[in-house]
């Protein structure tokens, strides 16, 4: 054996001293389930770029259910009234949502000939019916229940999705905690309809301008409003290359799912989930 294959195989780190035997063990294929993984990947077309079109919509919906968890975990402990440990899943968040945004330069090599190829294999199959994305988008806040309809046909998701539609949102939660820290809220905040968008309050803005004017007093609120905004703002960076990545392969043409595709897409980089966060700067 080389120096470059592990020095000799009698030496501490050689790879000839690497455990081989799994006959009575978990191997790292059988404890990820790698065969199960990589079964689900069938194109459905001889196309060679349908094979990356798939690869990057699988690893986003990994990603997503990793941002999903760690959603519901900060919004378990904020309605138990935890401020700090949601923090770190927050940040996570953050980090996972970066993986989500740089999978688009990779889908972005594939040109509008490329996708032309396979593009009329699968329907109208389309995102906008992920359930993973859908219930990110009602534990941030983001509702219309409308868009629990695409799976009407499937009760183990919709199920799901109606519950997280009609509970408060992780910033309905951190809204709530307001009052403990003597900022009060009127009751059209702290009691409105769930399934509805949040819309901007006065009140609520004025409650953030007195923890961002005294953050040492507010130091829990405060952290916690900037790690919100951090997860907004990859967001908005993750819809803003999904409407990039759209108009070089298809334009303006309608999307697979029945949406206007980029003007849809455009619409949506509209929206703002924590809009008391973002006007308390021009405020202050």
């Amino acid at each position: 054996m080389s120096q470059a294959e592990g020095g000799r195989p009698d030496a501490p780190d050689s790879a000839s001293r690497a455990y081989t035997d799994f006959t009575r063990s978990l191997s790292y294929g059988e404890y990820l389930k790698i065969d199960t993984l990589l079964s689900a990947h069938q194109p459905l077309t001889q196309a060679h770029d349908e094979h990356l079109f798939i690869s990057v919509h699988h690893v986003s919906e990994v990603w997503l259910g990793l941002i999903v968890q760690e959603l519901k975990a900060a919004v378990a402990l904020l309605a138990s009234g935890v401020t700090d440990t949601p923090l770190k899943m927050l940040s996570r968040v953050v980090r996972a949502q970066e993986q989500m945004t740089n999978a688009w330069e990779v889908l972005k090599t594939m040109t509008p000939a490329d996708y032309l190829q396979f593009r009329d294999s699968f329907g109208q199959a389309s995102g906008f019916q992920s359930a993973q994305y859908r219930m990110m988008e009602f534990l941030l806040g983001n509702r219309n229940p409308a868009l629990l309809r695409p799976f009407e046909h499937r009760p183990d998701l919709h199920g799901p999705l109606h519950a997280a539609l009609h509970a408060p949102s992780i910033y309905d939660l951190t809204l709530r905690l307001l009052p403990g820290h003597g900022l009060p809220l009127p009751p059209e905040v702290l009691e409105r309809d769930l399934s509805q968008p949040y819309t901007r309050h006065p009140a609520v803005l004025a409650a953030w301008l007195s923890v961002y004017r005294d953050p040492q007093r507010y130091w829990d609120l405060y952290e916690l409003a900037e790690k919100l905004i951090d997860v907004e703002d990859n967001f908005r960076r993750w819809r803003f290359n999904h409407l990039t990545t759209v108009e070089r392969t298809i334009g303006f043409k309608s999307g697979s799912g029945g949406t206007s595709g980029a003007g849809y897409l455009r619409r949506a980089l509209e929206t703002v989930l924590f809009p008391e966060l973002w006007e308390v700067r021009t405020n202050l």
